[in-house]
């Protein structure tokens, strides 16, 4: 089913009040609710849920099984990698209704996040960081950081086109496919324009 600039698949359901950019693909299964915002050219696989008050940017991908639960930011170019979960609520219980305590989770511009990674809410995940098959991120993840396991830990830094960084002796690297060039300084990186 073609419907205004994007693609929507015939068994995915978009409810009303939803803004949908340009060149979105939705796909099978797929629930976009009420007050959702999704950005353009981004690609929604099978059976994702976005709730409603989600904002996705630009040139978002998400893989199939992810839910993306009120209060979840997204900023362009995020990759979301399959069966990948978002919380909201810190402390759940399905006899207390607590959705006056969503917490905001926000995914800067350019960070992957792997196959079932669990983002605890209320933190943010660094611009290019680069989040581990399976991680647990229970606190905020650094621009550029790799970070891998439960609870999740940074192991190194990616540039980003998504390689690992080897810093030489004066605290640069440098990227092999893109050959930019990177700067480890009081234990942050920054790309060097």
């Amino acid at each position: 089913m073609i419907t205004n600039s994007y693609f929507a698949h015939e068994t995915s359901v978009i409810d009303d009040n939803c803004k949908i950019g340009d060149g979105t693909k939705i796909w099978h299964f797929s629930h976009i609710m009420s007050d959702s915002i999704i950005g353009e050219k981004c690609n929604l696989g099978q059976n994702v849920v976005i709730s409603p008050k989600v904002v996705l940017g630009n040139n978002v991908k998400i893989q199939n099984n992810v839910s993306i639960y009120t209060g979840v930011i997204c900023e362009d170019d995020v990759f979301l990698g399959p069966s990948m979960v978002f919380t909201n609520i810190v402390n759940p219980r399905s006899a207390i209704i607590r959705k006056d305590e969503f917490k905001t989770t926000l995914v800067k511009k350019g960070a992957s996040i792997g196959a079932n990674a669990t983002i605890i809410c209320g933190n943010t995940i660094g611009e290019f960081s680069l989040i581990g098959a399976g991680a647990v991120v229970t606190k905020d993840i650094d621009a550029y950081a790799l970070v891998v396991g439960n609870p999740s830990k940074r192991i190194g830094w990616v540039s980003e086109y998504g390689h690992r960084l080897e810093f030489d002796s004066t605290s640069f690297a440098t990227c092999k496919e893109s050959k930019e060039k990177y700067q480890l300084k009081d234990n942050k990186v920054t790309k060097i324009t």
